[in-house]
C-alpha cells in the first residue's frame, strides 16, 4: 500500500503555530476573564468545532485503515499474538502508574491542611462499569449506533471481525478491501486540512479555560497540581522512557513525531482529538498501517497511563484531606480495583470522575473530594490526557518493534 506523503509546508510548522495558539489564548482568556469573564463562553463554540471535525473521521479512519491492514493481510493468527502482546504490555505499564501515583500522593501529601467543602456534592451521572458490563460493552449492537457515539473499543471489534471475514472469503473481498483502501487514504488526507484548524481550536479551547476560570485556575490547589505534573513526569523518566531504550526506539524521532499529538491532547483535554494526527505520523514514523490502526485504538480503552495514575492519587487525596487514614493493604486493594475499573474509561474529558466517584463510594469516602477537585480538574486534565496519548503511541511503536516489523529507515517528511 503506498504511504501518503503529508502535504509540504511553508513558514511557520503545525507545532509552532500550535504553540502560538496557546499563548495567544492564555492571553486572550486572562484579558476576558479580568474585564468580562461571562464572554468566555464565546470562545467554547471554535474550540468544539475543532473537537466535531476530529470525532466526524474516527470511525471511517479505524474501520478503513483496520480492515485493509488485518484483510490484506490475512493472517488471524499474528493479529491475536499482536493483541496479546498488546494488552500484556498494558497491564504491565498501566500498574506502574498507579504505583507511581500511590507513591508521589503518599510521599507529598497534598491532602493534608485541605478543607473538603461542606454538604456539597457533585452531579455524578454514571456510574463505574462492572467487569460484565466491561465485557459486553466491547460487542455492539449496532455498529451504526457505534460509530454514531465513536465508541472507539466497539469499532475496533467491529472491524478486526469483518477484516477476519473479508479475510476468510479471498479474492471476492477485494474490491471491499480496495474501497477501505481508498477510503482511508482520503480520511488521512482530510485529517490534513483539518488540522489546518488546530491551532485556532487548541487557542480557543485554553481561551475558555482561563476565560472561564481565570488565571486563578493555575494556581489554586498549586500542591494538588503539583503531585499530578510530577508524578507524571516521573511516570514518563522512569517508566516510559527505559521501555523506549529497551526496545530501542528512536527517541528523538518518536519525540518529534509525537509532539503535535500531544500538544493537542494536552490543549483540547481530548485523547479522541489526538487520534488522527497521531495514527498519520505513526505510520510515517515507520509502524505498519495494520498495527497503528490496531494497538493505538486499543490502548484507548485499555492502556490509559496518565487517566489511571491520575485516579490512584486522586482517591488518597481525598482520604488525606477527609482525614481518613488508608493502610497499605487498603491502598494496594484499591490499586487493583482501579486497574480493572479503569477498563473502558473513554479517552474524553473528565470520564475518569466517574471511576473516581465509584472509588471513593467504594471506600466510604466523601463525594465532596470531587467537588473540591472540579476546581483544578480542567489543568490536571490536560497532562493526564496528554500522557494518555504519548504512552498509546509509545506502545504502538513497541509492539512494531516487537513484531519486527518497525520501518527504521521511514522518512518522517
Amino acid at each position: 500500500m503506498p504511504r501518503m506523503s503529508p502535504p509540504s509546508r511553508r513558514g511557520l510548522s503545525l507545532t509552532k503555530q500550535i504553540f502560538i495558539g496557546l499563548a495567544l489564548g492564555i492571553a486572550a482568556g486572562a484579558l476576558v476573564a479580568h474585564y468580562a469573564p461571562e464572554r468566555a463562553v464565546l470562545f467554547k463554540p471554535f474550540s468544539q468545532l475543532f473537537l466535531r471535525l476530529i470525532k466526524m473521521i474516527i470511525a471511517p479512519i479505524l474501520i478503513s485503515t483496520l480492515v485493509v491492514g488485518i484483510a490484506g493481510a490475512g493472517h488471524p493468527k499474528a493479529v491475536g499474538r499482536m493483541g496479546l502482546r498488546a494488552l500484556v504490555y498494558f497491564e504491565i505499564v498501566t500498574t506502574f502508574a498507579l504505583a507511581i501515583g500511590l507513591g508521589f500522593v503518599n510521599l507529598l501529601k497534598p491532602g493534608h491542611g485541605v478543607n473538603l467543602p461542606a454538604g456539597i456534592k457533585p452531579e455524578i451521572t454514571a456510574h463505574p462499569q462492572t467487569w460484565d458490563q466491561i465485557l459486553l460493552h466491547t460487542v455492539p449492537t449496532s455498529i451504526v449506533q457505534a460509530m454514531a457515539d465513536n465508541d472507539v473499543l466497539q469499532i475496533v471489534v467491529f472491524s478486526i471481525l469483518f477484516a477476519l471475514a473479508l479475510g476468510a472469503i479471498g479474492e471476492r473481498g477485494r474490491p471491499v478491501v480496495a474501497f477501505c483502501e481508498g477510503v482511508a487514504e482520503a480520511t488521512f488526507k482530510l485529517t490534513d486540512m483539518i488540522m489546518r484548524y488546530a491551532p485556532i481550536g487548541v487557542g480557543a479551547a485554553i481561551a475558555y479555560t482561563v476565560g472561564h476560570g481565570g488565571l486563578g485556575v493555575l494556581v489554586n490547589l498549586a500542591w494538588l497540581v503539583g503531585t499530578l505534573y510530577l508524578a507524571l513526569a516521573c511516570f514518563l523518566f522512569a517508566v516510559l522512557l527505559p521501555i523506549a531504550l529497551w526496545f530501542k526506539v528512536p527517541i528523538r524521532r518518536f519525540a518529534r513525531a509525537i509532539k503535535e499529538p500531544a500538544l493537542i491532547a494536552f490543549s483540547t483535554t481530548s485523547s479522541e482529538a489526538a487520534l488522527p494526527r497521531a495514527m498519520e505520523v505513526l505510520e510515517r514514523l515507520g509502524v505498519p498501517r495494520r498495527i497503528v490502526a490496531f494497538v493505538l485504538p486499543l490502548g484507548y480503552s485499555f492502556n490509559l497511563d496518565g487517566t489511571t495514575l491520575y485516579l490512584s492519587l486522586a482517591a488518597v487525596f481525598v482520604a488525606q484531606a477527609a482525614n481518613v487514614h488508608l493502610t497499605i493493604g487498603q491502598q494496594i486493594t484499591m490499586l487493583i480495583t482501579l486497574m480493572l475499573t479503569s477498563k473502558g474509561v473513554a479517552g474524553v474529558p473528565r470520564a475518569s470522575l466517574v471511576i473516581l466517584a465509584g472509588t471513593l463510594a467504594s471506600y466510604d469516602l466523601p463525594l465532596e473530594g470531587i467537588t473540591l477537585i472540579l476546581g483544578v480538574d480542567e489543568l490536571m486534565d490536560m497532562a493526564r490526557t496528554m500522557v494518555n496519548v504519548i504512552g498509546n503511541c509509545l506502545a504502538t511503536v513497541v509492539i512494531a518493534k516487537w513484531e519486527g516489523t518497525l520501518d527504521e529507515f521511514a522518512s518522517e517528511d
